[in-house]
């Protein structure tokens, strides 16, 4: 079987995201079958500028081919369309300036793919939202295996996007809340598709006490993985856990593990280490209480299904539908809605309170029986052998150049809005949703594990 995975970034130096992965499933599915990467010559996501060769070189054994992005992202401009097509009535002519716009731009990469279709026997996509996606989509449809990466934001609801999920080959969800998403934005239910989700290379050893001692950590702490970023919560978490160490002295720190493009505060218990490898990033994991996730938008954390792997609890932003389903599903964290859940939570989730070790070791059975990497593969070559037995959808085709210009389509986010939302509970595969409303008493919600009038995070 010979397979393309098409990602807008790629390379063993990109720690997170769609990209790493795209990055695994590619390493992985290369143990069953012949795969080439295909991408761009961008490294940083927010500029698309060209700072890798053109050309083919092997990443882990795996050719990755990659081209030029025919320009540069303008923030201002893809800012003002941006606002055009979520917030007002539009064309379909704007979407697609919009989706330019937002690059990374590259005709002589979908030409490629395009050209070269018939070498292979799917051709995977991965993030629904970008150029590349959207036109290869269209034109290999197919072949075209989507892999959406969704987060519930506005993107998801602009039209052009519809005919897109409901004319590929075949969809893999990362989560029953992306599912939900995607087929209530795009009545796509006749589509195959299957919640799959990524496995991560998570070792079997891992050295707590090392990370400590490197990096001179005594105090008990909470971890946080990823960009540091105001898109991410990271605002919010920095507000609600300098009110909570004023509160409670004796209680846990603060450890940052990623790039920061925004300011983190300067406080002696909250410590920003940077970009580390994976070696460090997992002693580290192993050393702390709990990892703490305060996203609003997922499609999946790859770094809570580590953090649960490794046996540590998660403490999750509930405004996530993903986040929450995750913990709610797993029984192995909390989430969180206003800061006094917050606080309560991280008092239970300490590794000396209440909940700590039992969550954990319901982390690490659901990662073994939904995310260890032999039934993520399993679940990809299903999916293959599935698709060759069936036929393809046909592909909506666009509006005539009149249709196209007409503003008649509404905001993205007045779309959104309509669109269900809530953590999916014990969802069938391939059927119907049951959604939990806001507004009901969980197990999952902080607010169940007040702190007592002793321990760690006694009040000052």
């Amino acid at each position: 079987m010979n397979l393309a995975v098409v990602v807008q970034r790629y390379g063993a130096d990109i720690n997170g995201g769609a990209e790493l992965h795209a990055r695994y499933i590619a390493e992985r599915l290369a143990r069953h079958a012949s795969v080439e990467v295909i991408t761009t010559c961008a490294r940083d996501y927010v500029t698309w500028r060209n700072e890798r060769p053109v050309g083919v070189e092997p990443v882990n054994g795996i050719p990755v081919r990659r081209f030029p992005v025919a320009r540069e992202r303008d923030p201002d401009d893809f800012g003002r369309r941006s606002h055009r097509v979520f917030e007002q009535t539009h064309s379909i002519a704007d979407e697609l300036h919009w989706l330019e716009s937002e690059g990374p731009a590259s005709s002589e990469l979908v030409n490629y793919v395009a050209a070269s279709a018939d070498r292979f026997d799917f051709i995977l996509l991965f993030s629904y939202r970008y150029y590349h996606a959207w036109h290869l989509a269209r034109r290999v449809a197919a072949k075209a295996v989507l892999v959406p990466t969704a987060e519930r934001d506005p993107a998801v609801a602009v039209s052009i996007f519809g005919p897109v999920f409901r004319g590929v080959r075949g969809l893999m969800y990362n989560s029953p809340e992306e599912r939900a998403m995607i087929q209530g934005a795009a009545r796509n239910t006749s589509v195959p598709g299957v919640v799959v989700g990524i496995g991560s290379d998570v070792p079997e050893r891992t050295d707590p006490a090392r990370f400590r001692r490197k990096f001179r950590m005594e105090r008990p702490f909470a971890i946080y993985i990823g960009r540091i970023d105001e898109n991410k919560g990271c605002g919010e978490l920095f507000s609600h856990f300098r009110r909570y160490a004023a509160t409670f002295p004796r209680g846990l720190d603060l450890v940052l593990i990623g790039s920061a493009i925004m300011d983190v505060p300067k406080h002696p218990r909250i410590h920003h280490l940077g970009f580390l490898d994976d070696d460090d990033k997992f002693d580290a994991l192993a050393a702390s209480d709990l990892l703490v996730m305060p996203s609003y938008y997922e499609s999946l954390s790859m770094v809570a299904l580590e953090a649960w792997a490794l046996g540590r609890p998660v403490l999750a932003n509930g405004a996530c539908d993903v986040l929450k389903g995750q913990c709610i599903r797993s029984n192995a964290g909390l989430y969180y809605e206003r800061y006094e859940e917050f606080a309560q939570a991280l008092y239970a989730l300490e590794s000396n309170g209440p909940l700590n070790a039992r969550l954990g070791r319901n982390g690490r059975e659901y990662f073994a029986r939904h995310y260890a990497w032999p039934v993520i593969e399993r679940k990809y070559l299903d999916m293959f052998a599935a698709l060759k037995r069936g036929a393809p959808a046909a592909m909506e085709p666009l509006p005539g150049w009149m249709a196209r210009r007409r503003r008649d389509v509404p905001p993205a986010n007045e779309v959104l809005a309509s669109i269900p939302s809530g953590a999916a509970i014990l969802p069938p595969e391939g059927g119907s949703h049951e959604i939990e409303r806001a507004g009901g008493a969980l197990a999952a919600r902080a607010d169940a594990w007040l702190p007592p009038s002793g321990g760690r995070a006694k009040p000052a």
